[in-house]
């Protein structure tokens, strides 16, 4: 159960698990209201259930409980894996009415400030089997919670090292991707990915690009932010009107949904993630280390296991637009050579210990203990 098929890491991740699952001869059923990646679920062997699974409303989660139980005792469903907080009452509901395993995906760090949210997150961490994708997640959840779950297990995110290979991505490809970004043959670029959220850090980068400006380096830099606004039209309209004040309106480029990621990844020069909040795992960080990309990330969360730093990528506090412009300022500083040095690190890294082969196997095993009764 996902909340929607769209292009999060959660989205990715339960794509990735459903064609394992295929391929072992099971017939996965994502339980979502749609998205994006329906089309490649089905290409995958996955079955999608248009389902309101995106709902928090009380009512509606017990009607989806319901709703799972005659889905589970009509299609023989044998385990249920839920991997957003909605669906996860409705599932944990429906998983103890019909006596299957229960298993949860610790995507985020699910921020609490009142007992009631608290509550509400918790529902994550009552798995029969708990999953956090990353070892900061795991320490996060034993943090949060007086409670243990009954099983805590690390299966960190993985890269789909066949789409996310250097070798396999035209220079075409990456020509048209510069191109529709309006970025010229030799202008550096800069890419920032992830949804037009606030705690993405977007601001971060614009500041810091602010600073290189009126330090006279930031040259002919092209920063790129690829990722949809997702309703947050207020959030897209202050980056612009920020982007217009400082004067950066040639060196930005709200770009919106970018769907060739491996191209997109190897048309720029650096990737930051500048997130302010903890990333639970760091996708951003592990793809782009993956197409041989000097990763600039902020030194919190997933992203400590991911950056080495000054081997594979920079880590610089969270919201410090100062240390970020000076980063920046290093890796442009750096020949070609320099920084492809920096990203075979990066890749030779990602392929010893984030690719989507070990994942999947692992959370198969997971699933196997699970239904013979040794978790």
């Amino acid at each position: 159960m996902v909340p929607r098929l769209d292009t999060g890491g959660a989205e990715r991740t339960t794509v990735d698990v459903a064609a394992a699952l295929a391929r072992e001869g099971f017939l996965p059923l994502i339980a979502s209201e749609g998205g994006r990646m329906v089309g490649e679920l089905a290409e995958a062997g996955g079955v999608w259930l248009d389902f309101p699974a995106n709902s928090r409303m009380p009512h509606t989660l017990f009607a989806n409980a319901l709703r799972l139980r005659t889905i589970i005792r009509e299609r023989n469903v044998k385990l249920i894996h839920a991997r957003s907080r909605a669906p996860a009452w409705s599932a944990l509901a429906a998983a103890r009415m019909t006596g299957i395993p229960f298993v949860t995906t610790y995507h985020g760090i699910y921020n609490a400030r009142s007992g009631l949210k608290r509550f509400y997150n918790s529902v994550m961490a009552h798995g029969d089997v708990v999953i956090a994708n990353s070892e900061w997640t795991a320490a996060h959840i034993a943090a949060e919670y007086r409670f243990r779950p009954k099983r805590l297990a690390v299966i960190p995110r993985g890269v789909d090292f066949a789409r996310f290979d250097a070798a396999k991505v035209s220079g075409d490809r990456v020509s048209a991707q510069r191109r529709h970004w309006g970025v010229g043959a030799d202008e550096p670029v800069v890419l920032l990915p992830g949804r037009l959220t606030r705690w993405k850090g977007q601001m971060v980068l614009l500041d810091a690009l602010g600073r290189l400006k009126q330090a006279g380096a930031l040259g002919s830099v092209r920063a790129v932010f690829a990722g949809d606004a997702q309703g947050r039209s207020a959030y897209e309209t202050e980056l612009r009107d920020t982007i217009a004040a400082g004067g950066l309106g040639d060196a930005v480029v709200i770009a919106g949904h970018v769907s060739d990621m491996p191209a997109a990844y190897l048309a720029s020069d650096i990737v930051v993630s500048a997130s302010t909040d903890p990333e639970a795992f760091g996708r951003v960080a592990a793809e782009a280390g993956a197409m041989e990309r000097p990763v600039i990330a902020t030194d919190h969360g997933g992203s400590r296991e991911i950056v080495l730093p000054n081997r594979t990528g920079v880590l610089v506090p969270p919201g410090d637009a100062d240390a970020l412009a000076g980063a920046l300022r290093a890796l442009l500083s750096l020949d070609k050579e320099e920084r492809a040095l920096m990203g075979r690190s990066a890749r030779a890294h990602i392929a010893t210990h984030f690719t989507v082969e070990r994942m999947c196997a692992d959370t198969l095993v997971l699933y196997r203990d699970l239904l013979e009764g040794r978790a």
